[in-house]
């Protein structure tokens, strides 16, 4: 090749060495330019399209950093050959795009919704720039991989007054989601466990500890949680619960069925209990419920919890308290895996709890979907001839299960025809049947007080 035919843009913004090297880097990429083939000289293509030399220079340089093109000794700049060329290449515009969007509903009852618009944003600036205002360049180093011992300390004076849970900093580990919580406990708990859940299951964390490659086995439910007969039988070393509010049924574990899983625990070394307490805050009958892990007495429950859902999901702040016996294992099998959460992040929602602004948050929220709960409750009231409500206690959702016929296929259907999403408990069955299932789920912490009068009314339209 003698010359190359580039059409140079001397207004452009882009310098003219940088214009050369894409129009030879997107030649060798499409195959116009092939292996092998012999490159200009500097000199004659600098005459040619009649710039400086250095600019050509400056060009090559880029494209044989970067193993484009290679230099031969006496003969010039060749094509170099590569068997697996990568090339990033620029995102189809929006209207070109085949990925299927999700569908938007005019309602959507999701029952993992998080008010946003009632995130405390002026607190939060205002934490952020008292922890900012100063230059505190420890806050920019690699800090504890157990998270900072202000935060744990934090977390563990909350714990104990709102969840009667007893635990030391020393016990909690700090990490980015429940997800990343549940890999690192991996590494703690090591292979070989089989992990038992409740049937329905929260199925993030089912399919999560069945990527990992563990055994999973699914257990039956009562009117008072996981069927503990069931799980003695099933062979399971660790079970996973959500006592205090069953996800997604709502049930509530009662005391003496929080003993007869203790019991199951303590029958054998490498048994271990998995509480996951995702939504406590959130009760509207009665007082709020004890973690199970207050009641352990031979280091047998695993406790997690989460600021995500009561906060914001964005917030990414998850934690996980420990019992005694696992400690020593994690100091040697997982303390070299650094915190997931910078040390900002961590000091503004300590500052948050410390200070108060956490309490009057979730009282704030709680008042505010104790309200949408209770207009839930009335709107539905049309609808209790056919159907039976259930799981209202707590959460930000509750069940609605039919006695008319209509299965949960065509309930959720009969939904989407009016634009109203709704979810269905089959959605959540490891085992059962899917098609037996006559319930949906209804969350309400994502829709106005209007909204759920306007939406309910409508369903009772097309559910009746």
């Amino acid at each position: 090749m003698n010359k190359l035919t580039i059409n140079l843009k001397s207004d452009s913004k882009i310098p003219l060495y940088e214009q050369i090297y894409d129009y030879i880097k997107n030649d060798i990429q499409t195959g116009r330019i092939a292996y092998g083939e012999k490159l200009p000289s500097t000199r004659s293509l600098s005459r040619h399209l009649e710039v400086s030399r250095s600019t050509v220079e400056l060009a090559y340089e880029q494209l044989l950093s970067e193993g484009y093109i290679e230099s031969r000794p006496c003969r010039g700049f060749f094509v170099s050959e590569i068997e697996e060329l990568y090339s990033i290449r620029k995102a189809k515009p929006q209207a070109e795009r085949q990925e299927k969007e999700q569908r938007r509903y005019r309602y959507d009852f999701t029952p993992n919704g998080v008010d946003l618009k009632s995130f405390p944003y002026n607190v939060w600036r205002k934490l952020s720039r008292e922890i900012l205002t100063d230059d505190r360049t420890e806050l920019f180093r690699s800090g504890n991989s157990q998270g900072e011992y202000g935060f744990r300390c934090a977390i563990c004076s909350y714990l104990y007054q709102a969840r009667g849970v007893n635990c030391t900093p020393e016990q909690v580990v700090v990490g980015a989601g429940n997800d990343y919580i549940l890999m690192l406990l991996s590494t703690v708990l090591g292979p070989g466990h089989k992990v038992a859940f409740e049937d329905p299951a929260y199925m993030q964390a089912y399919r999560l500890f069945r990527s990992l490659s563990y055994e999973t086995v699914s257990v039956g439910m009562d009117k008072n949680g996981m069927c503990i007969p069931e799980l003695a039988r099933s062979g399971a070393d660790v079970a996973y619960v959500t006592p205090s509010h069953q996800y997604p049924t709502g049930t509530v574990m009662p005391i003496r069925r929080r003993l007869e899983l203790l019991k199951w625990a303590q029958e054998r070394v490498e048994r271990y209990i998995i509480e996951d307490d995702y939504d406590s805050e959130f009760r509207y009958k009665g007082k709020p419920i004890p973690a199970l892990q207050g009641y352990d007495a031979d280091g047998k429950v695993i406790y997690l919890g989460t600021f995500s859902k009561s906060i914001a999901p964005a917030i990414r702040l998850s934690y996980m308290v420990l019992p005694e016996p696992l400690l020593d294992v994690y100091d040697k099998k997982s303390r070299f895996v650094n915190s997931t959460v910078s040390k900002v992040d961590q000091l503004i929602v300590q500052k948050f709890i410390e200070e108060g602004y956490y309490e009057r948050h979730l009282n704030k929220t709680r008042a505010l979907y104790k309200s949408r709960h209770d207009v839930l409750i009335e709107e539905l009231k049309p609808l209790l001839d056919i159907c039976t409500i259930s799981g209202e206690h707590a959460g930000v959702h509750l069940l609605l299960t039919f006695a008319n016929g209509l299965t949960e296929k065509e309930l959720i259907r009969r939904a989407q025809e009016k634009d109203i999403r709704v979810y269905g408990l089959s959605d959540y069955m490891i085992r059962y049947p899917k098609e037996t299932s006559h319930t949906v789920l209804l969350g309400y912490a994502n829709l106005t007080e209007e909204q759920i009068k306007e939406a309910v009314h409508i369903l009772a339209g097309c559910w009746k």
